[in-house]
């Protein structure tokens, strides 16, 4: 267990005896993290009408969620507008990879082995992790669940069932054993079909008010089959501990397609294949000195298929393979003075079916060196990342068909500050104040780079800078009515540049490439707030508010500052103005009842902010009622989901439909 502060113990003499006792959780007013950060876990989670680890991300304050629709549709997060590719998804400490198009589609990932999901804006509150966990403008860390076994027990066993809408069928099983009194397996495996048809609205409303057409169809070819099997092992050590997990995804599923020029229903199809190995081993080696080593390799799998001749038939597969090593040590150089040094190394490769296809191959290696100081009200942090890239291209022992971008060495650096203005004698406020400055870059992708007629190898990195400065409030109660308040407000200002976006090859508009021409700016104000109150006859209550204001301004090409277009300085694609959601749950005993709703305000579809491009606000309504049972040693929960109980018709992404009402029954046995 890693100590913080002054009063920081260095360990035990080598003479001392270990005796090894089970894990335990201490919670209480502890001094919080230096960096920005917001985290759902346990029963709130649980209790949220979130199908997906998507839907669960959407009630964080700053963050977009672009959806296509239905169970199966792409899935994708955006943190403070920066773009999907600047934000590291990490599952169970290493972080998920996609160097073909840099996106994770966050559908694939069910919260029925979730059990908490945090996002950081700049990097964790930690410099005892991977280099890797430096090299994002924003995070999100999913927690998978953990066994635990009460006095005797060796068996855990909890199997789920959901149906509802869209002829959703969803089973799960999870089974956890202790091996040895250090040592725990699991086994997880859940199925997912759908049928993925829904009711939607279609409408065109013309400049002068007039309805061009509105009429109501259903949504076709958003069909999955999807399975998913996952491992792992867990054990403890004297001072230490260590985790392996394989996970293996199968999908097929229809792509619906946007609703354009009366086409209701599109044939393109598309199956995936993502397996991946990982491990990890942390030890506290002695009293001053920890590590962390970390290990992945990962193999995925891709098809896309179009059989639509009049358009043009398309069949084309990739494969990606991906290997990772990392190793961390944090050395106490002070009692209040922590510093750390991670390297790692990452492989990544690509195949496809293509013609004339480039077989790209990129070798990164990190070096992250870290510092972390705290004495009394004060709490900093700071890292500088040294990053080095080389790429090769052409199979092995074939000349290179595309030539390859220029070998990259880059540093960066983050600064992170907390402080508590006001102290007692006995205790420190519950008031403190923080500020960061971050800048780093993410790599042009694959398709960036190499697709075929589009990539462009003279791309050069997209680059952000972040400052942010916030309060935050926080205080729990052991007796009273209000049983905890915590209140945070963040306000922001990024900046990204050389942002890599696709402008016309030539003087026509059907030929396209990659380029270096985007300049974005974003200012902006994130608020949320948390009450939890005690209720007389039982009565518990759990409420959340959060609030996002964002100017994400579109600087890219200032000549194009005609009245009529309005794209330079309009606001980004898909990015409101205004958004926030609304928590609230009441529990008595055994019984539950959660609401939650969500507001998106006005957006554009284009950074062109003509009438012709707005984008309705939408909001959704969400109720969630469920009780606990009990026979024996058997416990169970059933539960009843009603989402968009308004039955709302709304875009997340133009012509992209998203459900009406729909309904879900959950059955949950515990042994």
């Amino acid at each position: 267990m890693a100590l913080s502060g002054c009063c920081r113990a260095f360990g035990q003499s080598a003479g001392d005896s270990v005796r090894h006792i089970e894990e335990v959780v201490v919670s209480g007013n502890r001094y919080r993290e230096t960096i920005p950060s917001q985290r759902l876990s346990g029963r709130q989670l649980e209790t949220l009408s979130a199908f997906s680890v998507a839907d669960a991300i959407r009630y964080f304050s700053g963050v977009q969620i672009k959806d296509y629709g239905g169970v199966g549709g792409l899935k994708t997060v955006d943190v403070r507008s920066m773009g999907t590719h600047h934000t590291g998804v990490f599952y169970d400490g290493i972080q998920l990879g996609n160097a073909q198009n840099g996106q994770v589609d966050l559908g694939k990932f069910s919260m029925d082995n979730v059990e908490e999901i945090s996002l950081y804006n700049g990097q964790k509150s930690e410099i005892l992790q991977p280099a890797r966990d430096f090299a994002s403008s924003g995070a999100i860390y999913l927690r998978t669940r953990r066994p635990n076994f009460p006095g005797s027990k060796k068996t855990n066993v909890k199997a789920l069932f959901r149906t509802g809408s869209f002829g959703l069928a969803d089973p799960s099983l999870l089974v956890e054993r202790k091996v040895t009194g250090r040592t725990s397996a699991s086994l997880s495996a859940e199925y997912i079909r759908a049928s993925g048809k829904y009711r939607f609205r279609y409408r065109k409303v013309l400049r002068d008010g007039s309805m061009a057409w509105d009429t109501t169809a259903v949504r076709q070819n958003g069909d999955i089959h999807s399975a998913r099997v996952e491992g792992g092992l867990n054990g403890y050590l004297p001072q230490g501990k260590w985790h392996a997990k394989a996970y293996f995804y199968s999908s097929e599923k229809g792509i619906p397609g946007a609703i354009v020029n009366n086409v209701w229903k599109r044939s393109q199809r598309q199956w995936d294949r993502n397996f991946f190995v990982q491990g990890s081993f942390g030890k506290q080696l002695s009293g001053r000195l920890e590590m962390l080593a970390n290990a992945k390799y990962a193999l995925d799998g891709m098809r896309y298929l179009n059989p639509d001749t009049t358009l043009m038939y398309i069949d084309n597969r990739f494969w990606q393979r991906e290997l990772y090593v990392s190793l961390a040590g944090k050395y106490a150089l002070l009692p209040c003075l922590d510093v750390s040094l991670s390297s790692d190394y990452q492989r990544n490769s690509l195949e496809a079916t293509l013609q004339d296809f480039a077989y790209p191959r990129r070798s990164s290696v990190l070096v992250a060196l870290a510092a972390a100081f705290e004495r009394k009200r004060l709490k900093a942090q700071g890292s500088l990342l040294g990053t080095f890239v080389s790429e090769r291209t052409g199979r092995r022992g074939s000349p290179s068909p595309s030539g390859k971008p220029a070998d990259l060495r880059k540093f960066t650096p983050a600064v992170f500050v907390s402080f508590r203005p006001f102290a007692g004698k006995r205790q420190l406020s519950p008031l403190y104040l923080r500020a960061f400055y971050k800048r780093i870059f993410r790599m042009p992708t694959f398709n960036d780079l190499y697709y075929t007629d589009i990539g462009n190898i003279s791309l050069r990195p997209e680059q952000t800078v972040q400052y942010n400065a916030g309060v935050q409030y926080a205080l729990e109660r052991e007796k009273g009515v209000v049983a905890g308040v915590d209140f945070q407000a963040d306000a922001y200002f990024n900046r990204v540049t050389d942002k890599i976006i696709a402008v016309p090859k030539g003087n026509g508009q059907y030929r396209w490439m990659m380029m270096n021409i985007g300049s974005v700016e974003i200012r902006g104000v994130d608020v949320s707030g948390k009450i939890n109150w005690r209720l007389p006859a039982h009565f518990t209550v759990a409420s959340g508010v959060k609030y996002t204001f964002q100017r994400a301004q579109d600087f890219s090409n200032p000549s194009d500052n005609a009245p009529q277009s309005g794209s330079y300085g309009g606001q980004i694609a898909y990015i409101p103005r205004h958004n926030g959601s609304v928590i609230a749950g009441v529990r008595r005993k055994s019984w539950e009842l959660n609401y939650s709703f969500i507001y998106v305000g006005e957006r554009y579809h284009n950074s062109s902010n003509i009438p012709a491009n707005r984008e309705q606000p939408w909001y959704t309504h969400d109720l969630t009622a469920g009780r606990e049972l009990k026979f024996g040693k058997v416990k169970g929960k059933i539960s009843a989901e009603i989402n968009n109980a308004l039955n709302q018709y709304y875009d997340v992404v133009l012509n992209y439909p998203m459900p009406g009402r729909n309904c879900k029954l959950t059955l949950k046995i515990e042994l």
